[in-house]
C-alpha cells in the first residue's frame, strides 16, 4: 500500500480517536482476560452488563475456580455460548493459579494454553494489559482493513502480518484500539458513515457503492 495512503489512514485515526481505549470494563488482570474471552460473538456493552453482576458475585480468583457452573451460565446466558464460555471462565481461574500464581502470563504461549484463549484474545491482553506491540484482528479490523486496502484477504493472520508492515511497531497498541472504534462507529458493516468520512477516495468499499448508484 502506497505510505501516502497509510498516513492518511493514521492521521484521521488520530483525528477521530487520539486516544483510543478499550471499551471492556475491568479491575484487574484476570477480570480483562475473562472479559475480552467473553466478548467473542457479541459487544463489550453486552459484555460489560454480565461481568458487572459476574465479578461482583465472585470477587477473586478463587471463588471464579470453585463457582458453581450452573450459576455462571445464568449470568452469562444473555451473551451466548454460556455452556462453553462458562466452563473457560472456570478452567482460567484454575489455570491461572495452579499453574501461573494468580497471574496473567505475559506471553502468547501463556496466554494461549488458557481455555477459550486464542491469538486475538492473547494480543488484545499483551497489549492492553502489559503494553506489548501487539494487534489483535478481530471483526472490525479485519472489515476496516480490507475496506482501506490495507489487506485484500480474510485470512486474519494474513491481515495482522500486513498491518504490522504497515504501521511502526510502536504504535500497533494504539492502531487497533483506533481500527476497532473506527469499525464499531464509522465503518460500521451495515450501513457504514460513508459520507462523512475522509477516506472515502481510497475505501474500497465506497467505490462499490458508487458504482452501483
Amino acid at each position: 500500500m502506497m505510505k501516502k495512503n497509510i498516513l492518511l489512514i493514521r492521521n484521521y485515526l488520530d483525528e477521530l480517536y487520539e486516544n483510543p481505549r478499550c471499551e471492556l470494563e475491568y479491575n484487574n488482570d484476570y477480570e480483562l482476560l475473562i472479559a475480552v474471552m467473553l466478548s467473542a460473538q457479541t459487544t463489550d456493552k453486552s459484555v460489560n452488563k454480565v461481568t458487572k453482576i459476574l465479578f461482583s458475585k465472585y470477587n477473586s480468583l478463587d471463588s471464579l475456580a470453585s463457582a458453581d457452573i450452573n450459576d455462571l451460565k445464568e449470568i452469562i446466558r444473555p451473551i451466548g455460548n454460556f455452556n462453553k464460555k462458562s466452563l473457560n471462565i472456570i478452567n482460567i481461574a484454575r489455570s491461572l493459579l495452579d499453574n501461573f500464581g494468580g497471574i496473567v502470563p505475559k506471553t502468547h504461549e501463556g496466554l494461549e494454553c488458557l481455555s477459550g484463549v486464542g491469538r486475538k484474545t492473547a494480543n488484545v491482553i499483551l497489549g492492553e494489559l502489559y503494553n506489548i506491540p501487539s494487534l489483535a484482528v478481530d471483526t472490525h479490523v479485519l472489515r476496516v482493513s480490507n475496506r482501506l486496502g490495507l489487506a485484500n484477504t480474510k485470512d486474519v493472520l494474513e491481515v495482522e502480518k500486513k498491518l504490522k508492515k504497515s504501521f511502526p511497531k510502536e504504535s500497533w497498541v494504539k492502531v487497533h484500539k483506533q481500527l476497532v472504534l473506527f469499525g464499531r462507529y464509522n465503518c460500521k458493516a451495515i450501513k457504514p458513515d460513508c459520507n462523512n468520512c475522509k477516506l472515502q477516495d481510497i475505501c474500497k468499499h465506497n467505490k462499490k457503492l458508487t458504482k452501483v448508484s
